[in-house]
């Protein structure tokens, strides 16, 4: 088979562009629901809104077979506490979350997964994907429940963590979708959400796309829609032949939900939270180096002479057994797990971890590097769930990692698993292979913001849903975006069946027409779409990291929209490909946009979000305990204030069950 590469060598010439190219070719699409996005949140909205019987579109950036940031699979899905083995109930996960970030998270939104995640995986269940031990390969073990054949991941007591063989999810979730009749349109930049009467504000009534293999122009007109797409993944750096193979997230992810509902005038809250970018591409693939964090919990660490770590509890009280590194310790109501969404946990739901000393104790000479995984130390069954099944199906190491190693001859019976060797606070956490050591400070990824919505996930613009665990506030990780999306799509489609004709401005849409191929029409002297991208990586770590004033806001501010209105205006694309590109750099510029003035509004600092600010370094007064939601109006900022418990207050009821009878649709 010939690769790229052998072509040019062979022909000494780049290839022609192999799709009939057909600029400003205008298609109509008419559907009751669009979905935008067709990740695992975007066909878990199409199929529960395909379900109801109304008709349904899906605008997908990629291929929505494999696409988006779930696509590589998964082996583990929270927040399913209403299964037959759990210990814990909606009330009792939703609050832990809440709690545990201070309400700095949507309590409703929490809400709704729990209630509905369980419901969720099994549905995917039916769709094909395996969730149970059918095969008996773990009977009898602490982590399996031998009547259901689930088995359980961080705390085997509670069991609300389903361990999963989740390699093909998207796969038959998209095979679900095109089943059932889902109409998807593959490579589809999306450029703006039309609105009635072309209105910034106004009812949502579809979307514009360009084709980024023919060119040509889409007009999906709907009567509900639904955003499913996932952050701005190249915000803050872009250096794709650096991170691409050792980045967590999908670098193809450009912000473009959240730049087109910021741009219709949809609120948004806590876009200025951020942390430290240590899953950015900067230290090794993912789960390719030994670490005792997420699929490898429980993994017994030692160093170079055999020396075993020790762990402790949520309270960093002493475990003396592997056994107890699966239980909640005395004090603790139950553990949470790794990746929901959170940033923060408070003790009596805390993971257990390696002793939180082990950088200072490598200094002093007790731990000598390298560190070792010792999949020995564990149980058989221990042992083969967590390299042959979970590290089998986890997203990106089904192929690089577990396939490559195994052909390699790694042994977990015999061998041991070195993790990376770095500077001593390189093991302050866990996860090693993510050691944020080797990622610049200024880098930075977001911190649990999103769309506002109210208990039906809609946003404040009517006929506009969501439903993705990345862009939600209060959303999370893999199943909670199977979950959203699910939620979403149902209450799209219940509105859609009596909401009226959506009737598209054309004056709306014939400027974007106009926006969208701007850069076909530039000279090919112009800038190409990495060098801009590049700048606005650049812009935002100078003027958007760690520490934020009035100035360097305001600065930044300046500089997207010089580069916005000179570089990228003059920008040229030679073909439909590098024209989509162009146009997530439009997105990505927006969404720093949207961080910028929200990081602005918030005038003091906040241990929770990781925001602070040098002009106002007081951190948590109780007088900026609010949300602050933002959104446009005739293209001018629009800030108001609300409580962090505002889904429990007027006009909803206070208490979760109650609100959920009421507008969860079931």
């Amino acid at each position: 088979m010939s690769t790229w590469h052998d072509y040019v060598q062979r022909s000494g010439k780049l290839p022609e562009w192999p799709y009939p190219l057909d600029y400003g070719k205008v298609n109509e699409v008419v559907a009751d629901v669009l979905v935008i996005g067709g990740g695992v949140a975007g066909m878990q909205a199409a199929i529960s809104a395909a379900r109801t019987g109304v008709k349904v579109a899906v605008l997908e950036r990629g291929h929505a077979k494999r696409s988006g940031a779930g696509g590589a699979g998964v082996d583990h899905w929270h927040g399913a506490v209403t299964n037959p083995c759990s210990g814990v109930t909606p009330l009792m996960y939703t609050e832990a979350c809440y709690e545990s970030m201070k309400g700095w998270t949507g309590g409703h939104v929490r809400y709704i997964i729990t209630r509905e995640s369980w419901d969720t995986l099994l549905d995917c269940e039916k769709m094909g994907v395996q969730i149970r031990d059918v095969r008996d390969e773990f009977k009898g073990a602490d982590f399996r429940d031998d009547e259901t054949k689930l088995m359980f991941a961080y705390d085997y007591k509670s069991r609300h963590v389903i361990r999963v063989w989740g390699y093909n999810i998207k796969v038959k979730v998209y095979e679900e979708a095109r089943r059932i009749g889902v109409n998807i349109y593959n490579r589809m930049m999306p450029t703006r959400l039309l609105t009635e009467g072309g209105k910034q504000g106004g009812r949502v009534i579809g979307a514009t796309a360009v084709d980024t293999r023919t060119g040509e122009f889409y007009i999906f007109r709907s009567r509900a829609t639904v955003i499913c797409t996932g952050g701005a993944g190249r915000l803050y750096d872009f250096a794709p032949e650096v991170t691409a193979s050792s980045s967590m997230g999908n670098l193809n992810s450009s912000g473009a939900g959240e730049a087109i509902g910021w741009d219709a005038g949809a609120e948004f809250v806590c876009m200025e939270g951020s942390g430290p970018a240590r899953l950015a591409g900067y230290a090794y693939a993912p789960y390719s180096m030994a670490n005792a964090h997420n699929t490898y919990h429980g993994t017994p660490i030692v160093d170079a002479d055999g020396k075993e770590v020790p762990w402790v509890d949520g309270f960093n009280r002493p475990i003396k057994t592997v056994q107890e590194r699966f239980q909640p310790s005395e004090g603790q109501d139950f553990m949470l797990g790794e990746g929901i969404g959170i940033s923060r946990y408070l003790e009596q739901y805390r993971n257990n971890l390696l002793a939180s000393d082990l950088p200072e104790r490598i200094r002093r000479g007790e731990f000598k590097l390298p560190l070792y995984a010792d999949f020995t130390r564990l149980s058989e069954a221990e042992r083969r769930c967590i390299w042959g099944m979970m590290v089998g199906n986890e997203g990106k190491t089904r192929i690089a990692i577990y396939d490559t190693m195994s052909r390699a001859g790694f042994d977990p019976d015999k061998d041991l698993f070195q993790a990376p060797v770095t500077a001593p606070q390189g093991y302050d956490h866990p996860n090693f292979w993510s050691t944020g050591v080797n990622t610049p400070p200024s880098i930075r990824m977001g911190g649990g913001g999103g769309f506002l919505v109210d208990w039906n996930l809609r946003t404040n613009l009517e006929g506009l849903y969501i439903g993705a665990g990345g862009n939600l506030f209060g959303g999370g990780c893999h199943g909670e975006s199977h979950t959203t999306g699910r939620y979403a799509g149902r209450h799209a489609a219940e509105y859609a069946k009596t909401a009226p004709e959506p009737v598209p401005d054309r004056i709306q849409i014939e400027a974007e027409k106009a926006r969208a191929y701007n850069a076909t029409r530039q000279s090919k002297d112009g800038n190409g779409w990495k060098e801009i991208n590049a700048a606005i990586a650049r812009i935002m770590r100078d003027y958007c990291g760690e520490y934020k004033n009035e100035q360097t806001l305001n600065l930044g501010l300046r500089l997207l929209n010089e580069l916005k209105t000179t570089e990228l205006e003059s920008a040229y694309a030679s073909n439909p490909h590098e024209l989509g590109r162009l146009l997530e750099c439009h997105s990505i510029i927006t969404v720093g946009e949207l961080i910028m003035k929200t990081a602005l509004e918030r005038k003091a600092s906040n241990s929770i979000l990781g925001f602070k600010r040098l002009d106002y370094p007081e951190t948590d007064p109780p007088d900026w305990n609010k949300l602050l939601p933002i959104r446009q109006e005739d293209n001018k900022v629009k800030v108001r204030e609300l409580p962090l418990d505002f889904h429990l207050k007027a006009p909803y009821a206070p208490d979760y069950e109650e609100n959920y009878r009421k507008y969860g649709g079931v």
